[in-house]
């Protein structure tokens, strides 16, 4: 397999892309990029890098932050248990490592967060451990290039692909070659629009002669959705204030902020809101009915679930406890279609 090491180490000189942590090779510095980049387009996650780098320098800056600054800054990006994951390692290396970054595989799995993947990544990457990486893009272009029909997501596939991966690496630099192995499947191998006319391997590639690279990698499983419906109550106080609550428990966007919320079982109207148990404490200082603020309900995806978002102007005979005016309601983490709401009927 030397020549085809060869020609992928070939590829990657000529067309890796420049990133700040590719040249720092500072454990922090891929640690945190490898984090934002999760499931993010790197487009959306440079701007990210750029803010978390700024405003903690060193990841001893970042474990003194306080949790609403990191999810602040963090806001945009979802999966927000990936912040709190953040500060708790930063945390972690300062109370039980002095404040220097692990640097072996085995170490760097004891943070919070940080799986095979990430720990591949940075081991490699910074520490030259030979300790290949499997991510959605080496699943692709392998499967495709060795025509692998094994599920991505059955128990055993991990470990082959990462063996298989291994196997390649041999007499490179761990660092390069996984960088290589995620930079072909990001720019070369793509999910959807295959460049295979311009592809070192097409020669080669199993998926490619036999005409189905649209069919690799193959997955088992379909993700079942859940469907769940948002009543936000907007409350709007005889002084104009309103008021966000800190959301708690094991549920999505966990200690981010968000308007009162009367979850539905269904998409609801005016009369159905009120007559809602949860609803009953606001209908009682509430000088009018609800009104709805938004004609259509907003469409809002994660990954598991499609939340239907209607949002509802209550005015209140009193001052609610812990009102906020408009600056203060910027200025807390919330879920990025709170944060659209707020932009658009909020402005400075």
């Amino acid at each position: 397999m030397m020549n085809w090491t060869k020609i992928l180490m070939v590829w990657y000189g000529e067309n890796k892309r420049d990133f700040p942590w590719r040249n720092s090779k500072k454990p922090y510095h891929v640690w945190l990029s490898e984090i934002i980049l999760q499931q993010t387009r790197l487009q959306q996650g440079l701007p990210y890098f750029h803010k978390f780098i700024d405003a903690f320098p060193t990841v001893v800056d970042l474990a003194n932050a306080p949790e609403e600054q990191v999810l602040k800054l963090w806001q945009g990006l979802g999966y927000y248990s990936r912040a709190r994951n953040l500060l708790f390692s930063a945390q972690w290396i300062v109370e039980h490592n002095a404040g220097k970054f692990p640097n072996t595989h085995k170490d760097l799995l004891k943070l919070k967060g940080v799986g095979d993947y990430t720990a591949s990544a940075i081991a490699s990457i910074c520490f030259e451990e030979s300790e290949a990486v499997v991510d959605g893009n080496v699943y692709r272009f392998l499967s495709r290039y060795f025509g692998i029909d094994l599920p991505i997501d059955s128990s055993p596939a991990h470990a082959f692909f990462k063996a298989k991966a291994t196997e390649l690496m041999q007499g490179e630099s761990p660092g390069d070659f996984n960088q290589a192995m995620m930079e072909f499947g990001a720019l070369q191998c793509t999910p959807k629009l295959t460049k295979c006319s311009s592809c070192p391997f097409v020669a080669s590639c199993l998926a490619y002669q036999q005409g189905k690279v649209d069919q690799f990698p193959v997955k088992a499983k379909k993700t079942k959705v859940r469907k769940r419906y948002f009543n936000y109550l907007v409350i709007k106080s005889p002084t104009e204030k309103t008021f966000l609550q800190k959301r708690t428990g094991k549920d999505i966007w966990q200690n981010l902020y968000e308007f009162p919320l009367v979850e539905s079982e269904i998409l609801v109207n005016q009369k159905e809101l009120s007559e809602l148990k949860a609803f009953a404490p606001w209908e009682s200082a509430a000088n009018k009915p609800p009104k709805l603020l938004n004609s259509n309900p907003i469409k809002h995806l994660l990954s598991h679930q499609q939340l239907q978002i209607q949002f509802w102007s209550v005015e209140t005979q009193h001052e609610p406890k812990k009102a906020l005016d408009h600056r203060e309601i910027k200025t807390l983490p919330v879920p990025v279609v709170i944060a659209d709401f707020i932009e658009k009927h909020y402005p400075d």
